[in-house]
């Protein structure tokens, strides 16, 4: 319930302030011709959220397969569907070496989620059946279109700051006027900054959302901490040029790729016995431990689409009953 009231109170943080720079800029200048660029960025942003089904799976190399081709991953994602209340996605598998998961779609009956080939030579059962679970609860929050929404304000932002500050240099206003345009457009392009920061925060809370999502539909948290533990190690093991191919679609996947290399040390905290797994006991025993985060690793976390590992590891401590 505080992961939702932090979420809809993110939103409503996010939309107020792009109310307020509008309100600033109608009262000030009129701002008749800043609305053609709110318009402008609204219709991008439900452009691409349109495409988006299309795009991420053409860049993803999405291979849809049927129960017949697949029966065990059908099975898996139709049980925990019905778990969580929801139509059963769409399944694919993704043709890339990168061990990961991700699930899109416009809404829940459009929804689809999706495998890579990595994966499923990584993980057991129950840890993979923990993935699809977090991949459920992404759909049966909704989360294609809260990032949409969020997304919406630091575009409006970024439109309304270009267009005032090439007003104020090439508009023709007058002189005094000028500056004055200058000034609104620094504060708007301020802005555009802030809400990426407030969106970034809005993408780790949905992570944290759903990995509780999964552990409502019935996995255990330890299972859905272990995926994530060997997810980081394969993930820091993958050549770096595999990596960067999917920068651009990190936000989707369990966790974020680009950040394995990083996480292991800190990782090394909680798998006592070095087995390359976290059990129940290990999970149990991070929930009361002091962890380690480094500053440098708090930093890189504010400028991230998912949440520090070793913070969400502990979380999922939280949430274990026995």
């Amino acid at each position: 319930m505080w992961l939702q009231m932090r979420m809809y109170l993110l939103i409503g943080v996010l939309f107020g302030l792009l109310f307020a720079l509008i309100l600033a800029i109608g009262t000030a200048l009129g701002g008749t011709s800043v609305i053609v660029y709110v318009v402008l960025a609204v219709g991008m942003v439900l452009l691409q959220y349109l495409l988006s089904p299309y795009l991420v799976s053409l860049m993803m190399k999405v291979k849809y397969v049927s129960e017949k081709e697949e029966p065990e991953l059908h099975r898996m994602v139709a049980e925990l569907a019905q778990e969580a209340g929801i139509p059963k996605p769409r399944i694919g598998i993704a043709q890339i070496q990168i061990p990961n998961a991700f699930a899109f779609g416009r809404t829940r009956h459009d929804a689809r989620i999706c495998v890579t080939e990595g994966i499923r030579k990584l993980l057991s059962k129950d840890e993979m059946r923990a993935v699809l679970g977090h991949e459920i609860s992404h759909i049966k929050h909704r989360d294609m279109a809260v990032i949409t929404a969020l997304s919406l304000v630091p575009s409006v932002c970024y439109f309304i700051a270009m267009s005032l500050m090439w007003s104020g240099m090439f508009g023709g206003r007058r002189r005094d006027s000028t500056g004055y345009l200058a000034l609104i457009g620094i504060g708007a392009f301020l802005l555009y900054f802030i809400t990426n920061l407030l969106v970034l925060y809005g993408s780790r809370i949905r992570e944290y959302y759903a990995d509780e999502g999964s552990v409502k539909i019935g996995n255990k948290p330890h299972f859905l901490a272990s995926a994530l533990y060997r997810l980081v190690y394969a993930n820091a093991r993958t050549p770096k040029e595999e990596v960067r191919k999917t920068e651009g679609m990190k936000a989707f996947f369990v966790n974020d790729p680009s950040q394995a290399r990083n996480e292991i040390m800190e990782l090394k905290q909680i798998d006592r016995d070095m087995s390359g797994t976290i059990d129940a006991d290990e999970l149990r025993a991070v929930r009361s431990a002091k962890i380690h985060v480094g500053t440098a690793d708090k930093m890189m976390e504010i400028l991230s689409t998912h949440p520090n590992m070793l913070k969400r590891i502990q979380r999922l401590a939280s949430l274990q009953t026995s």
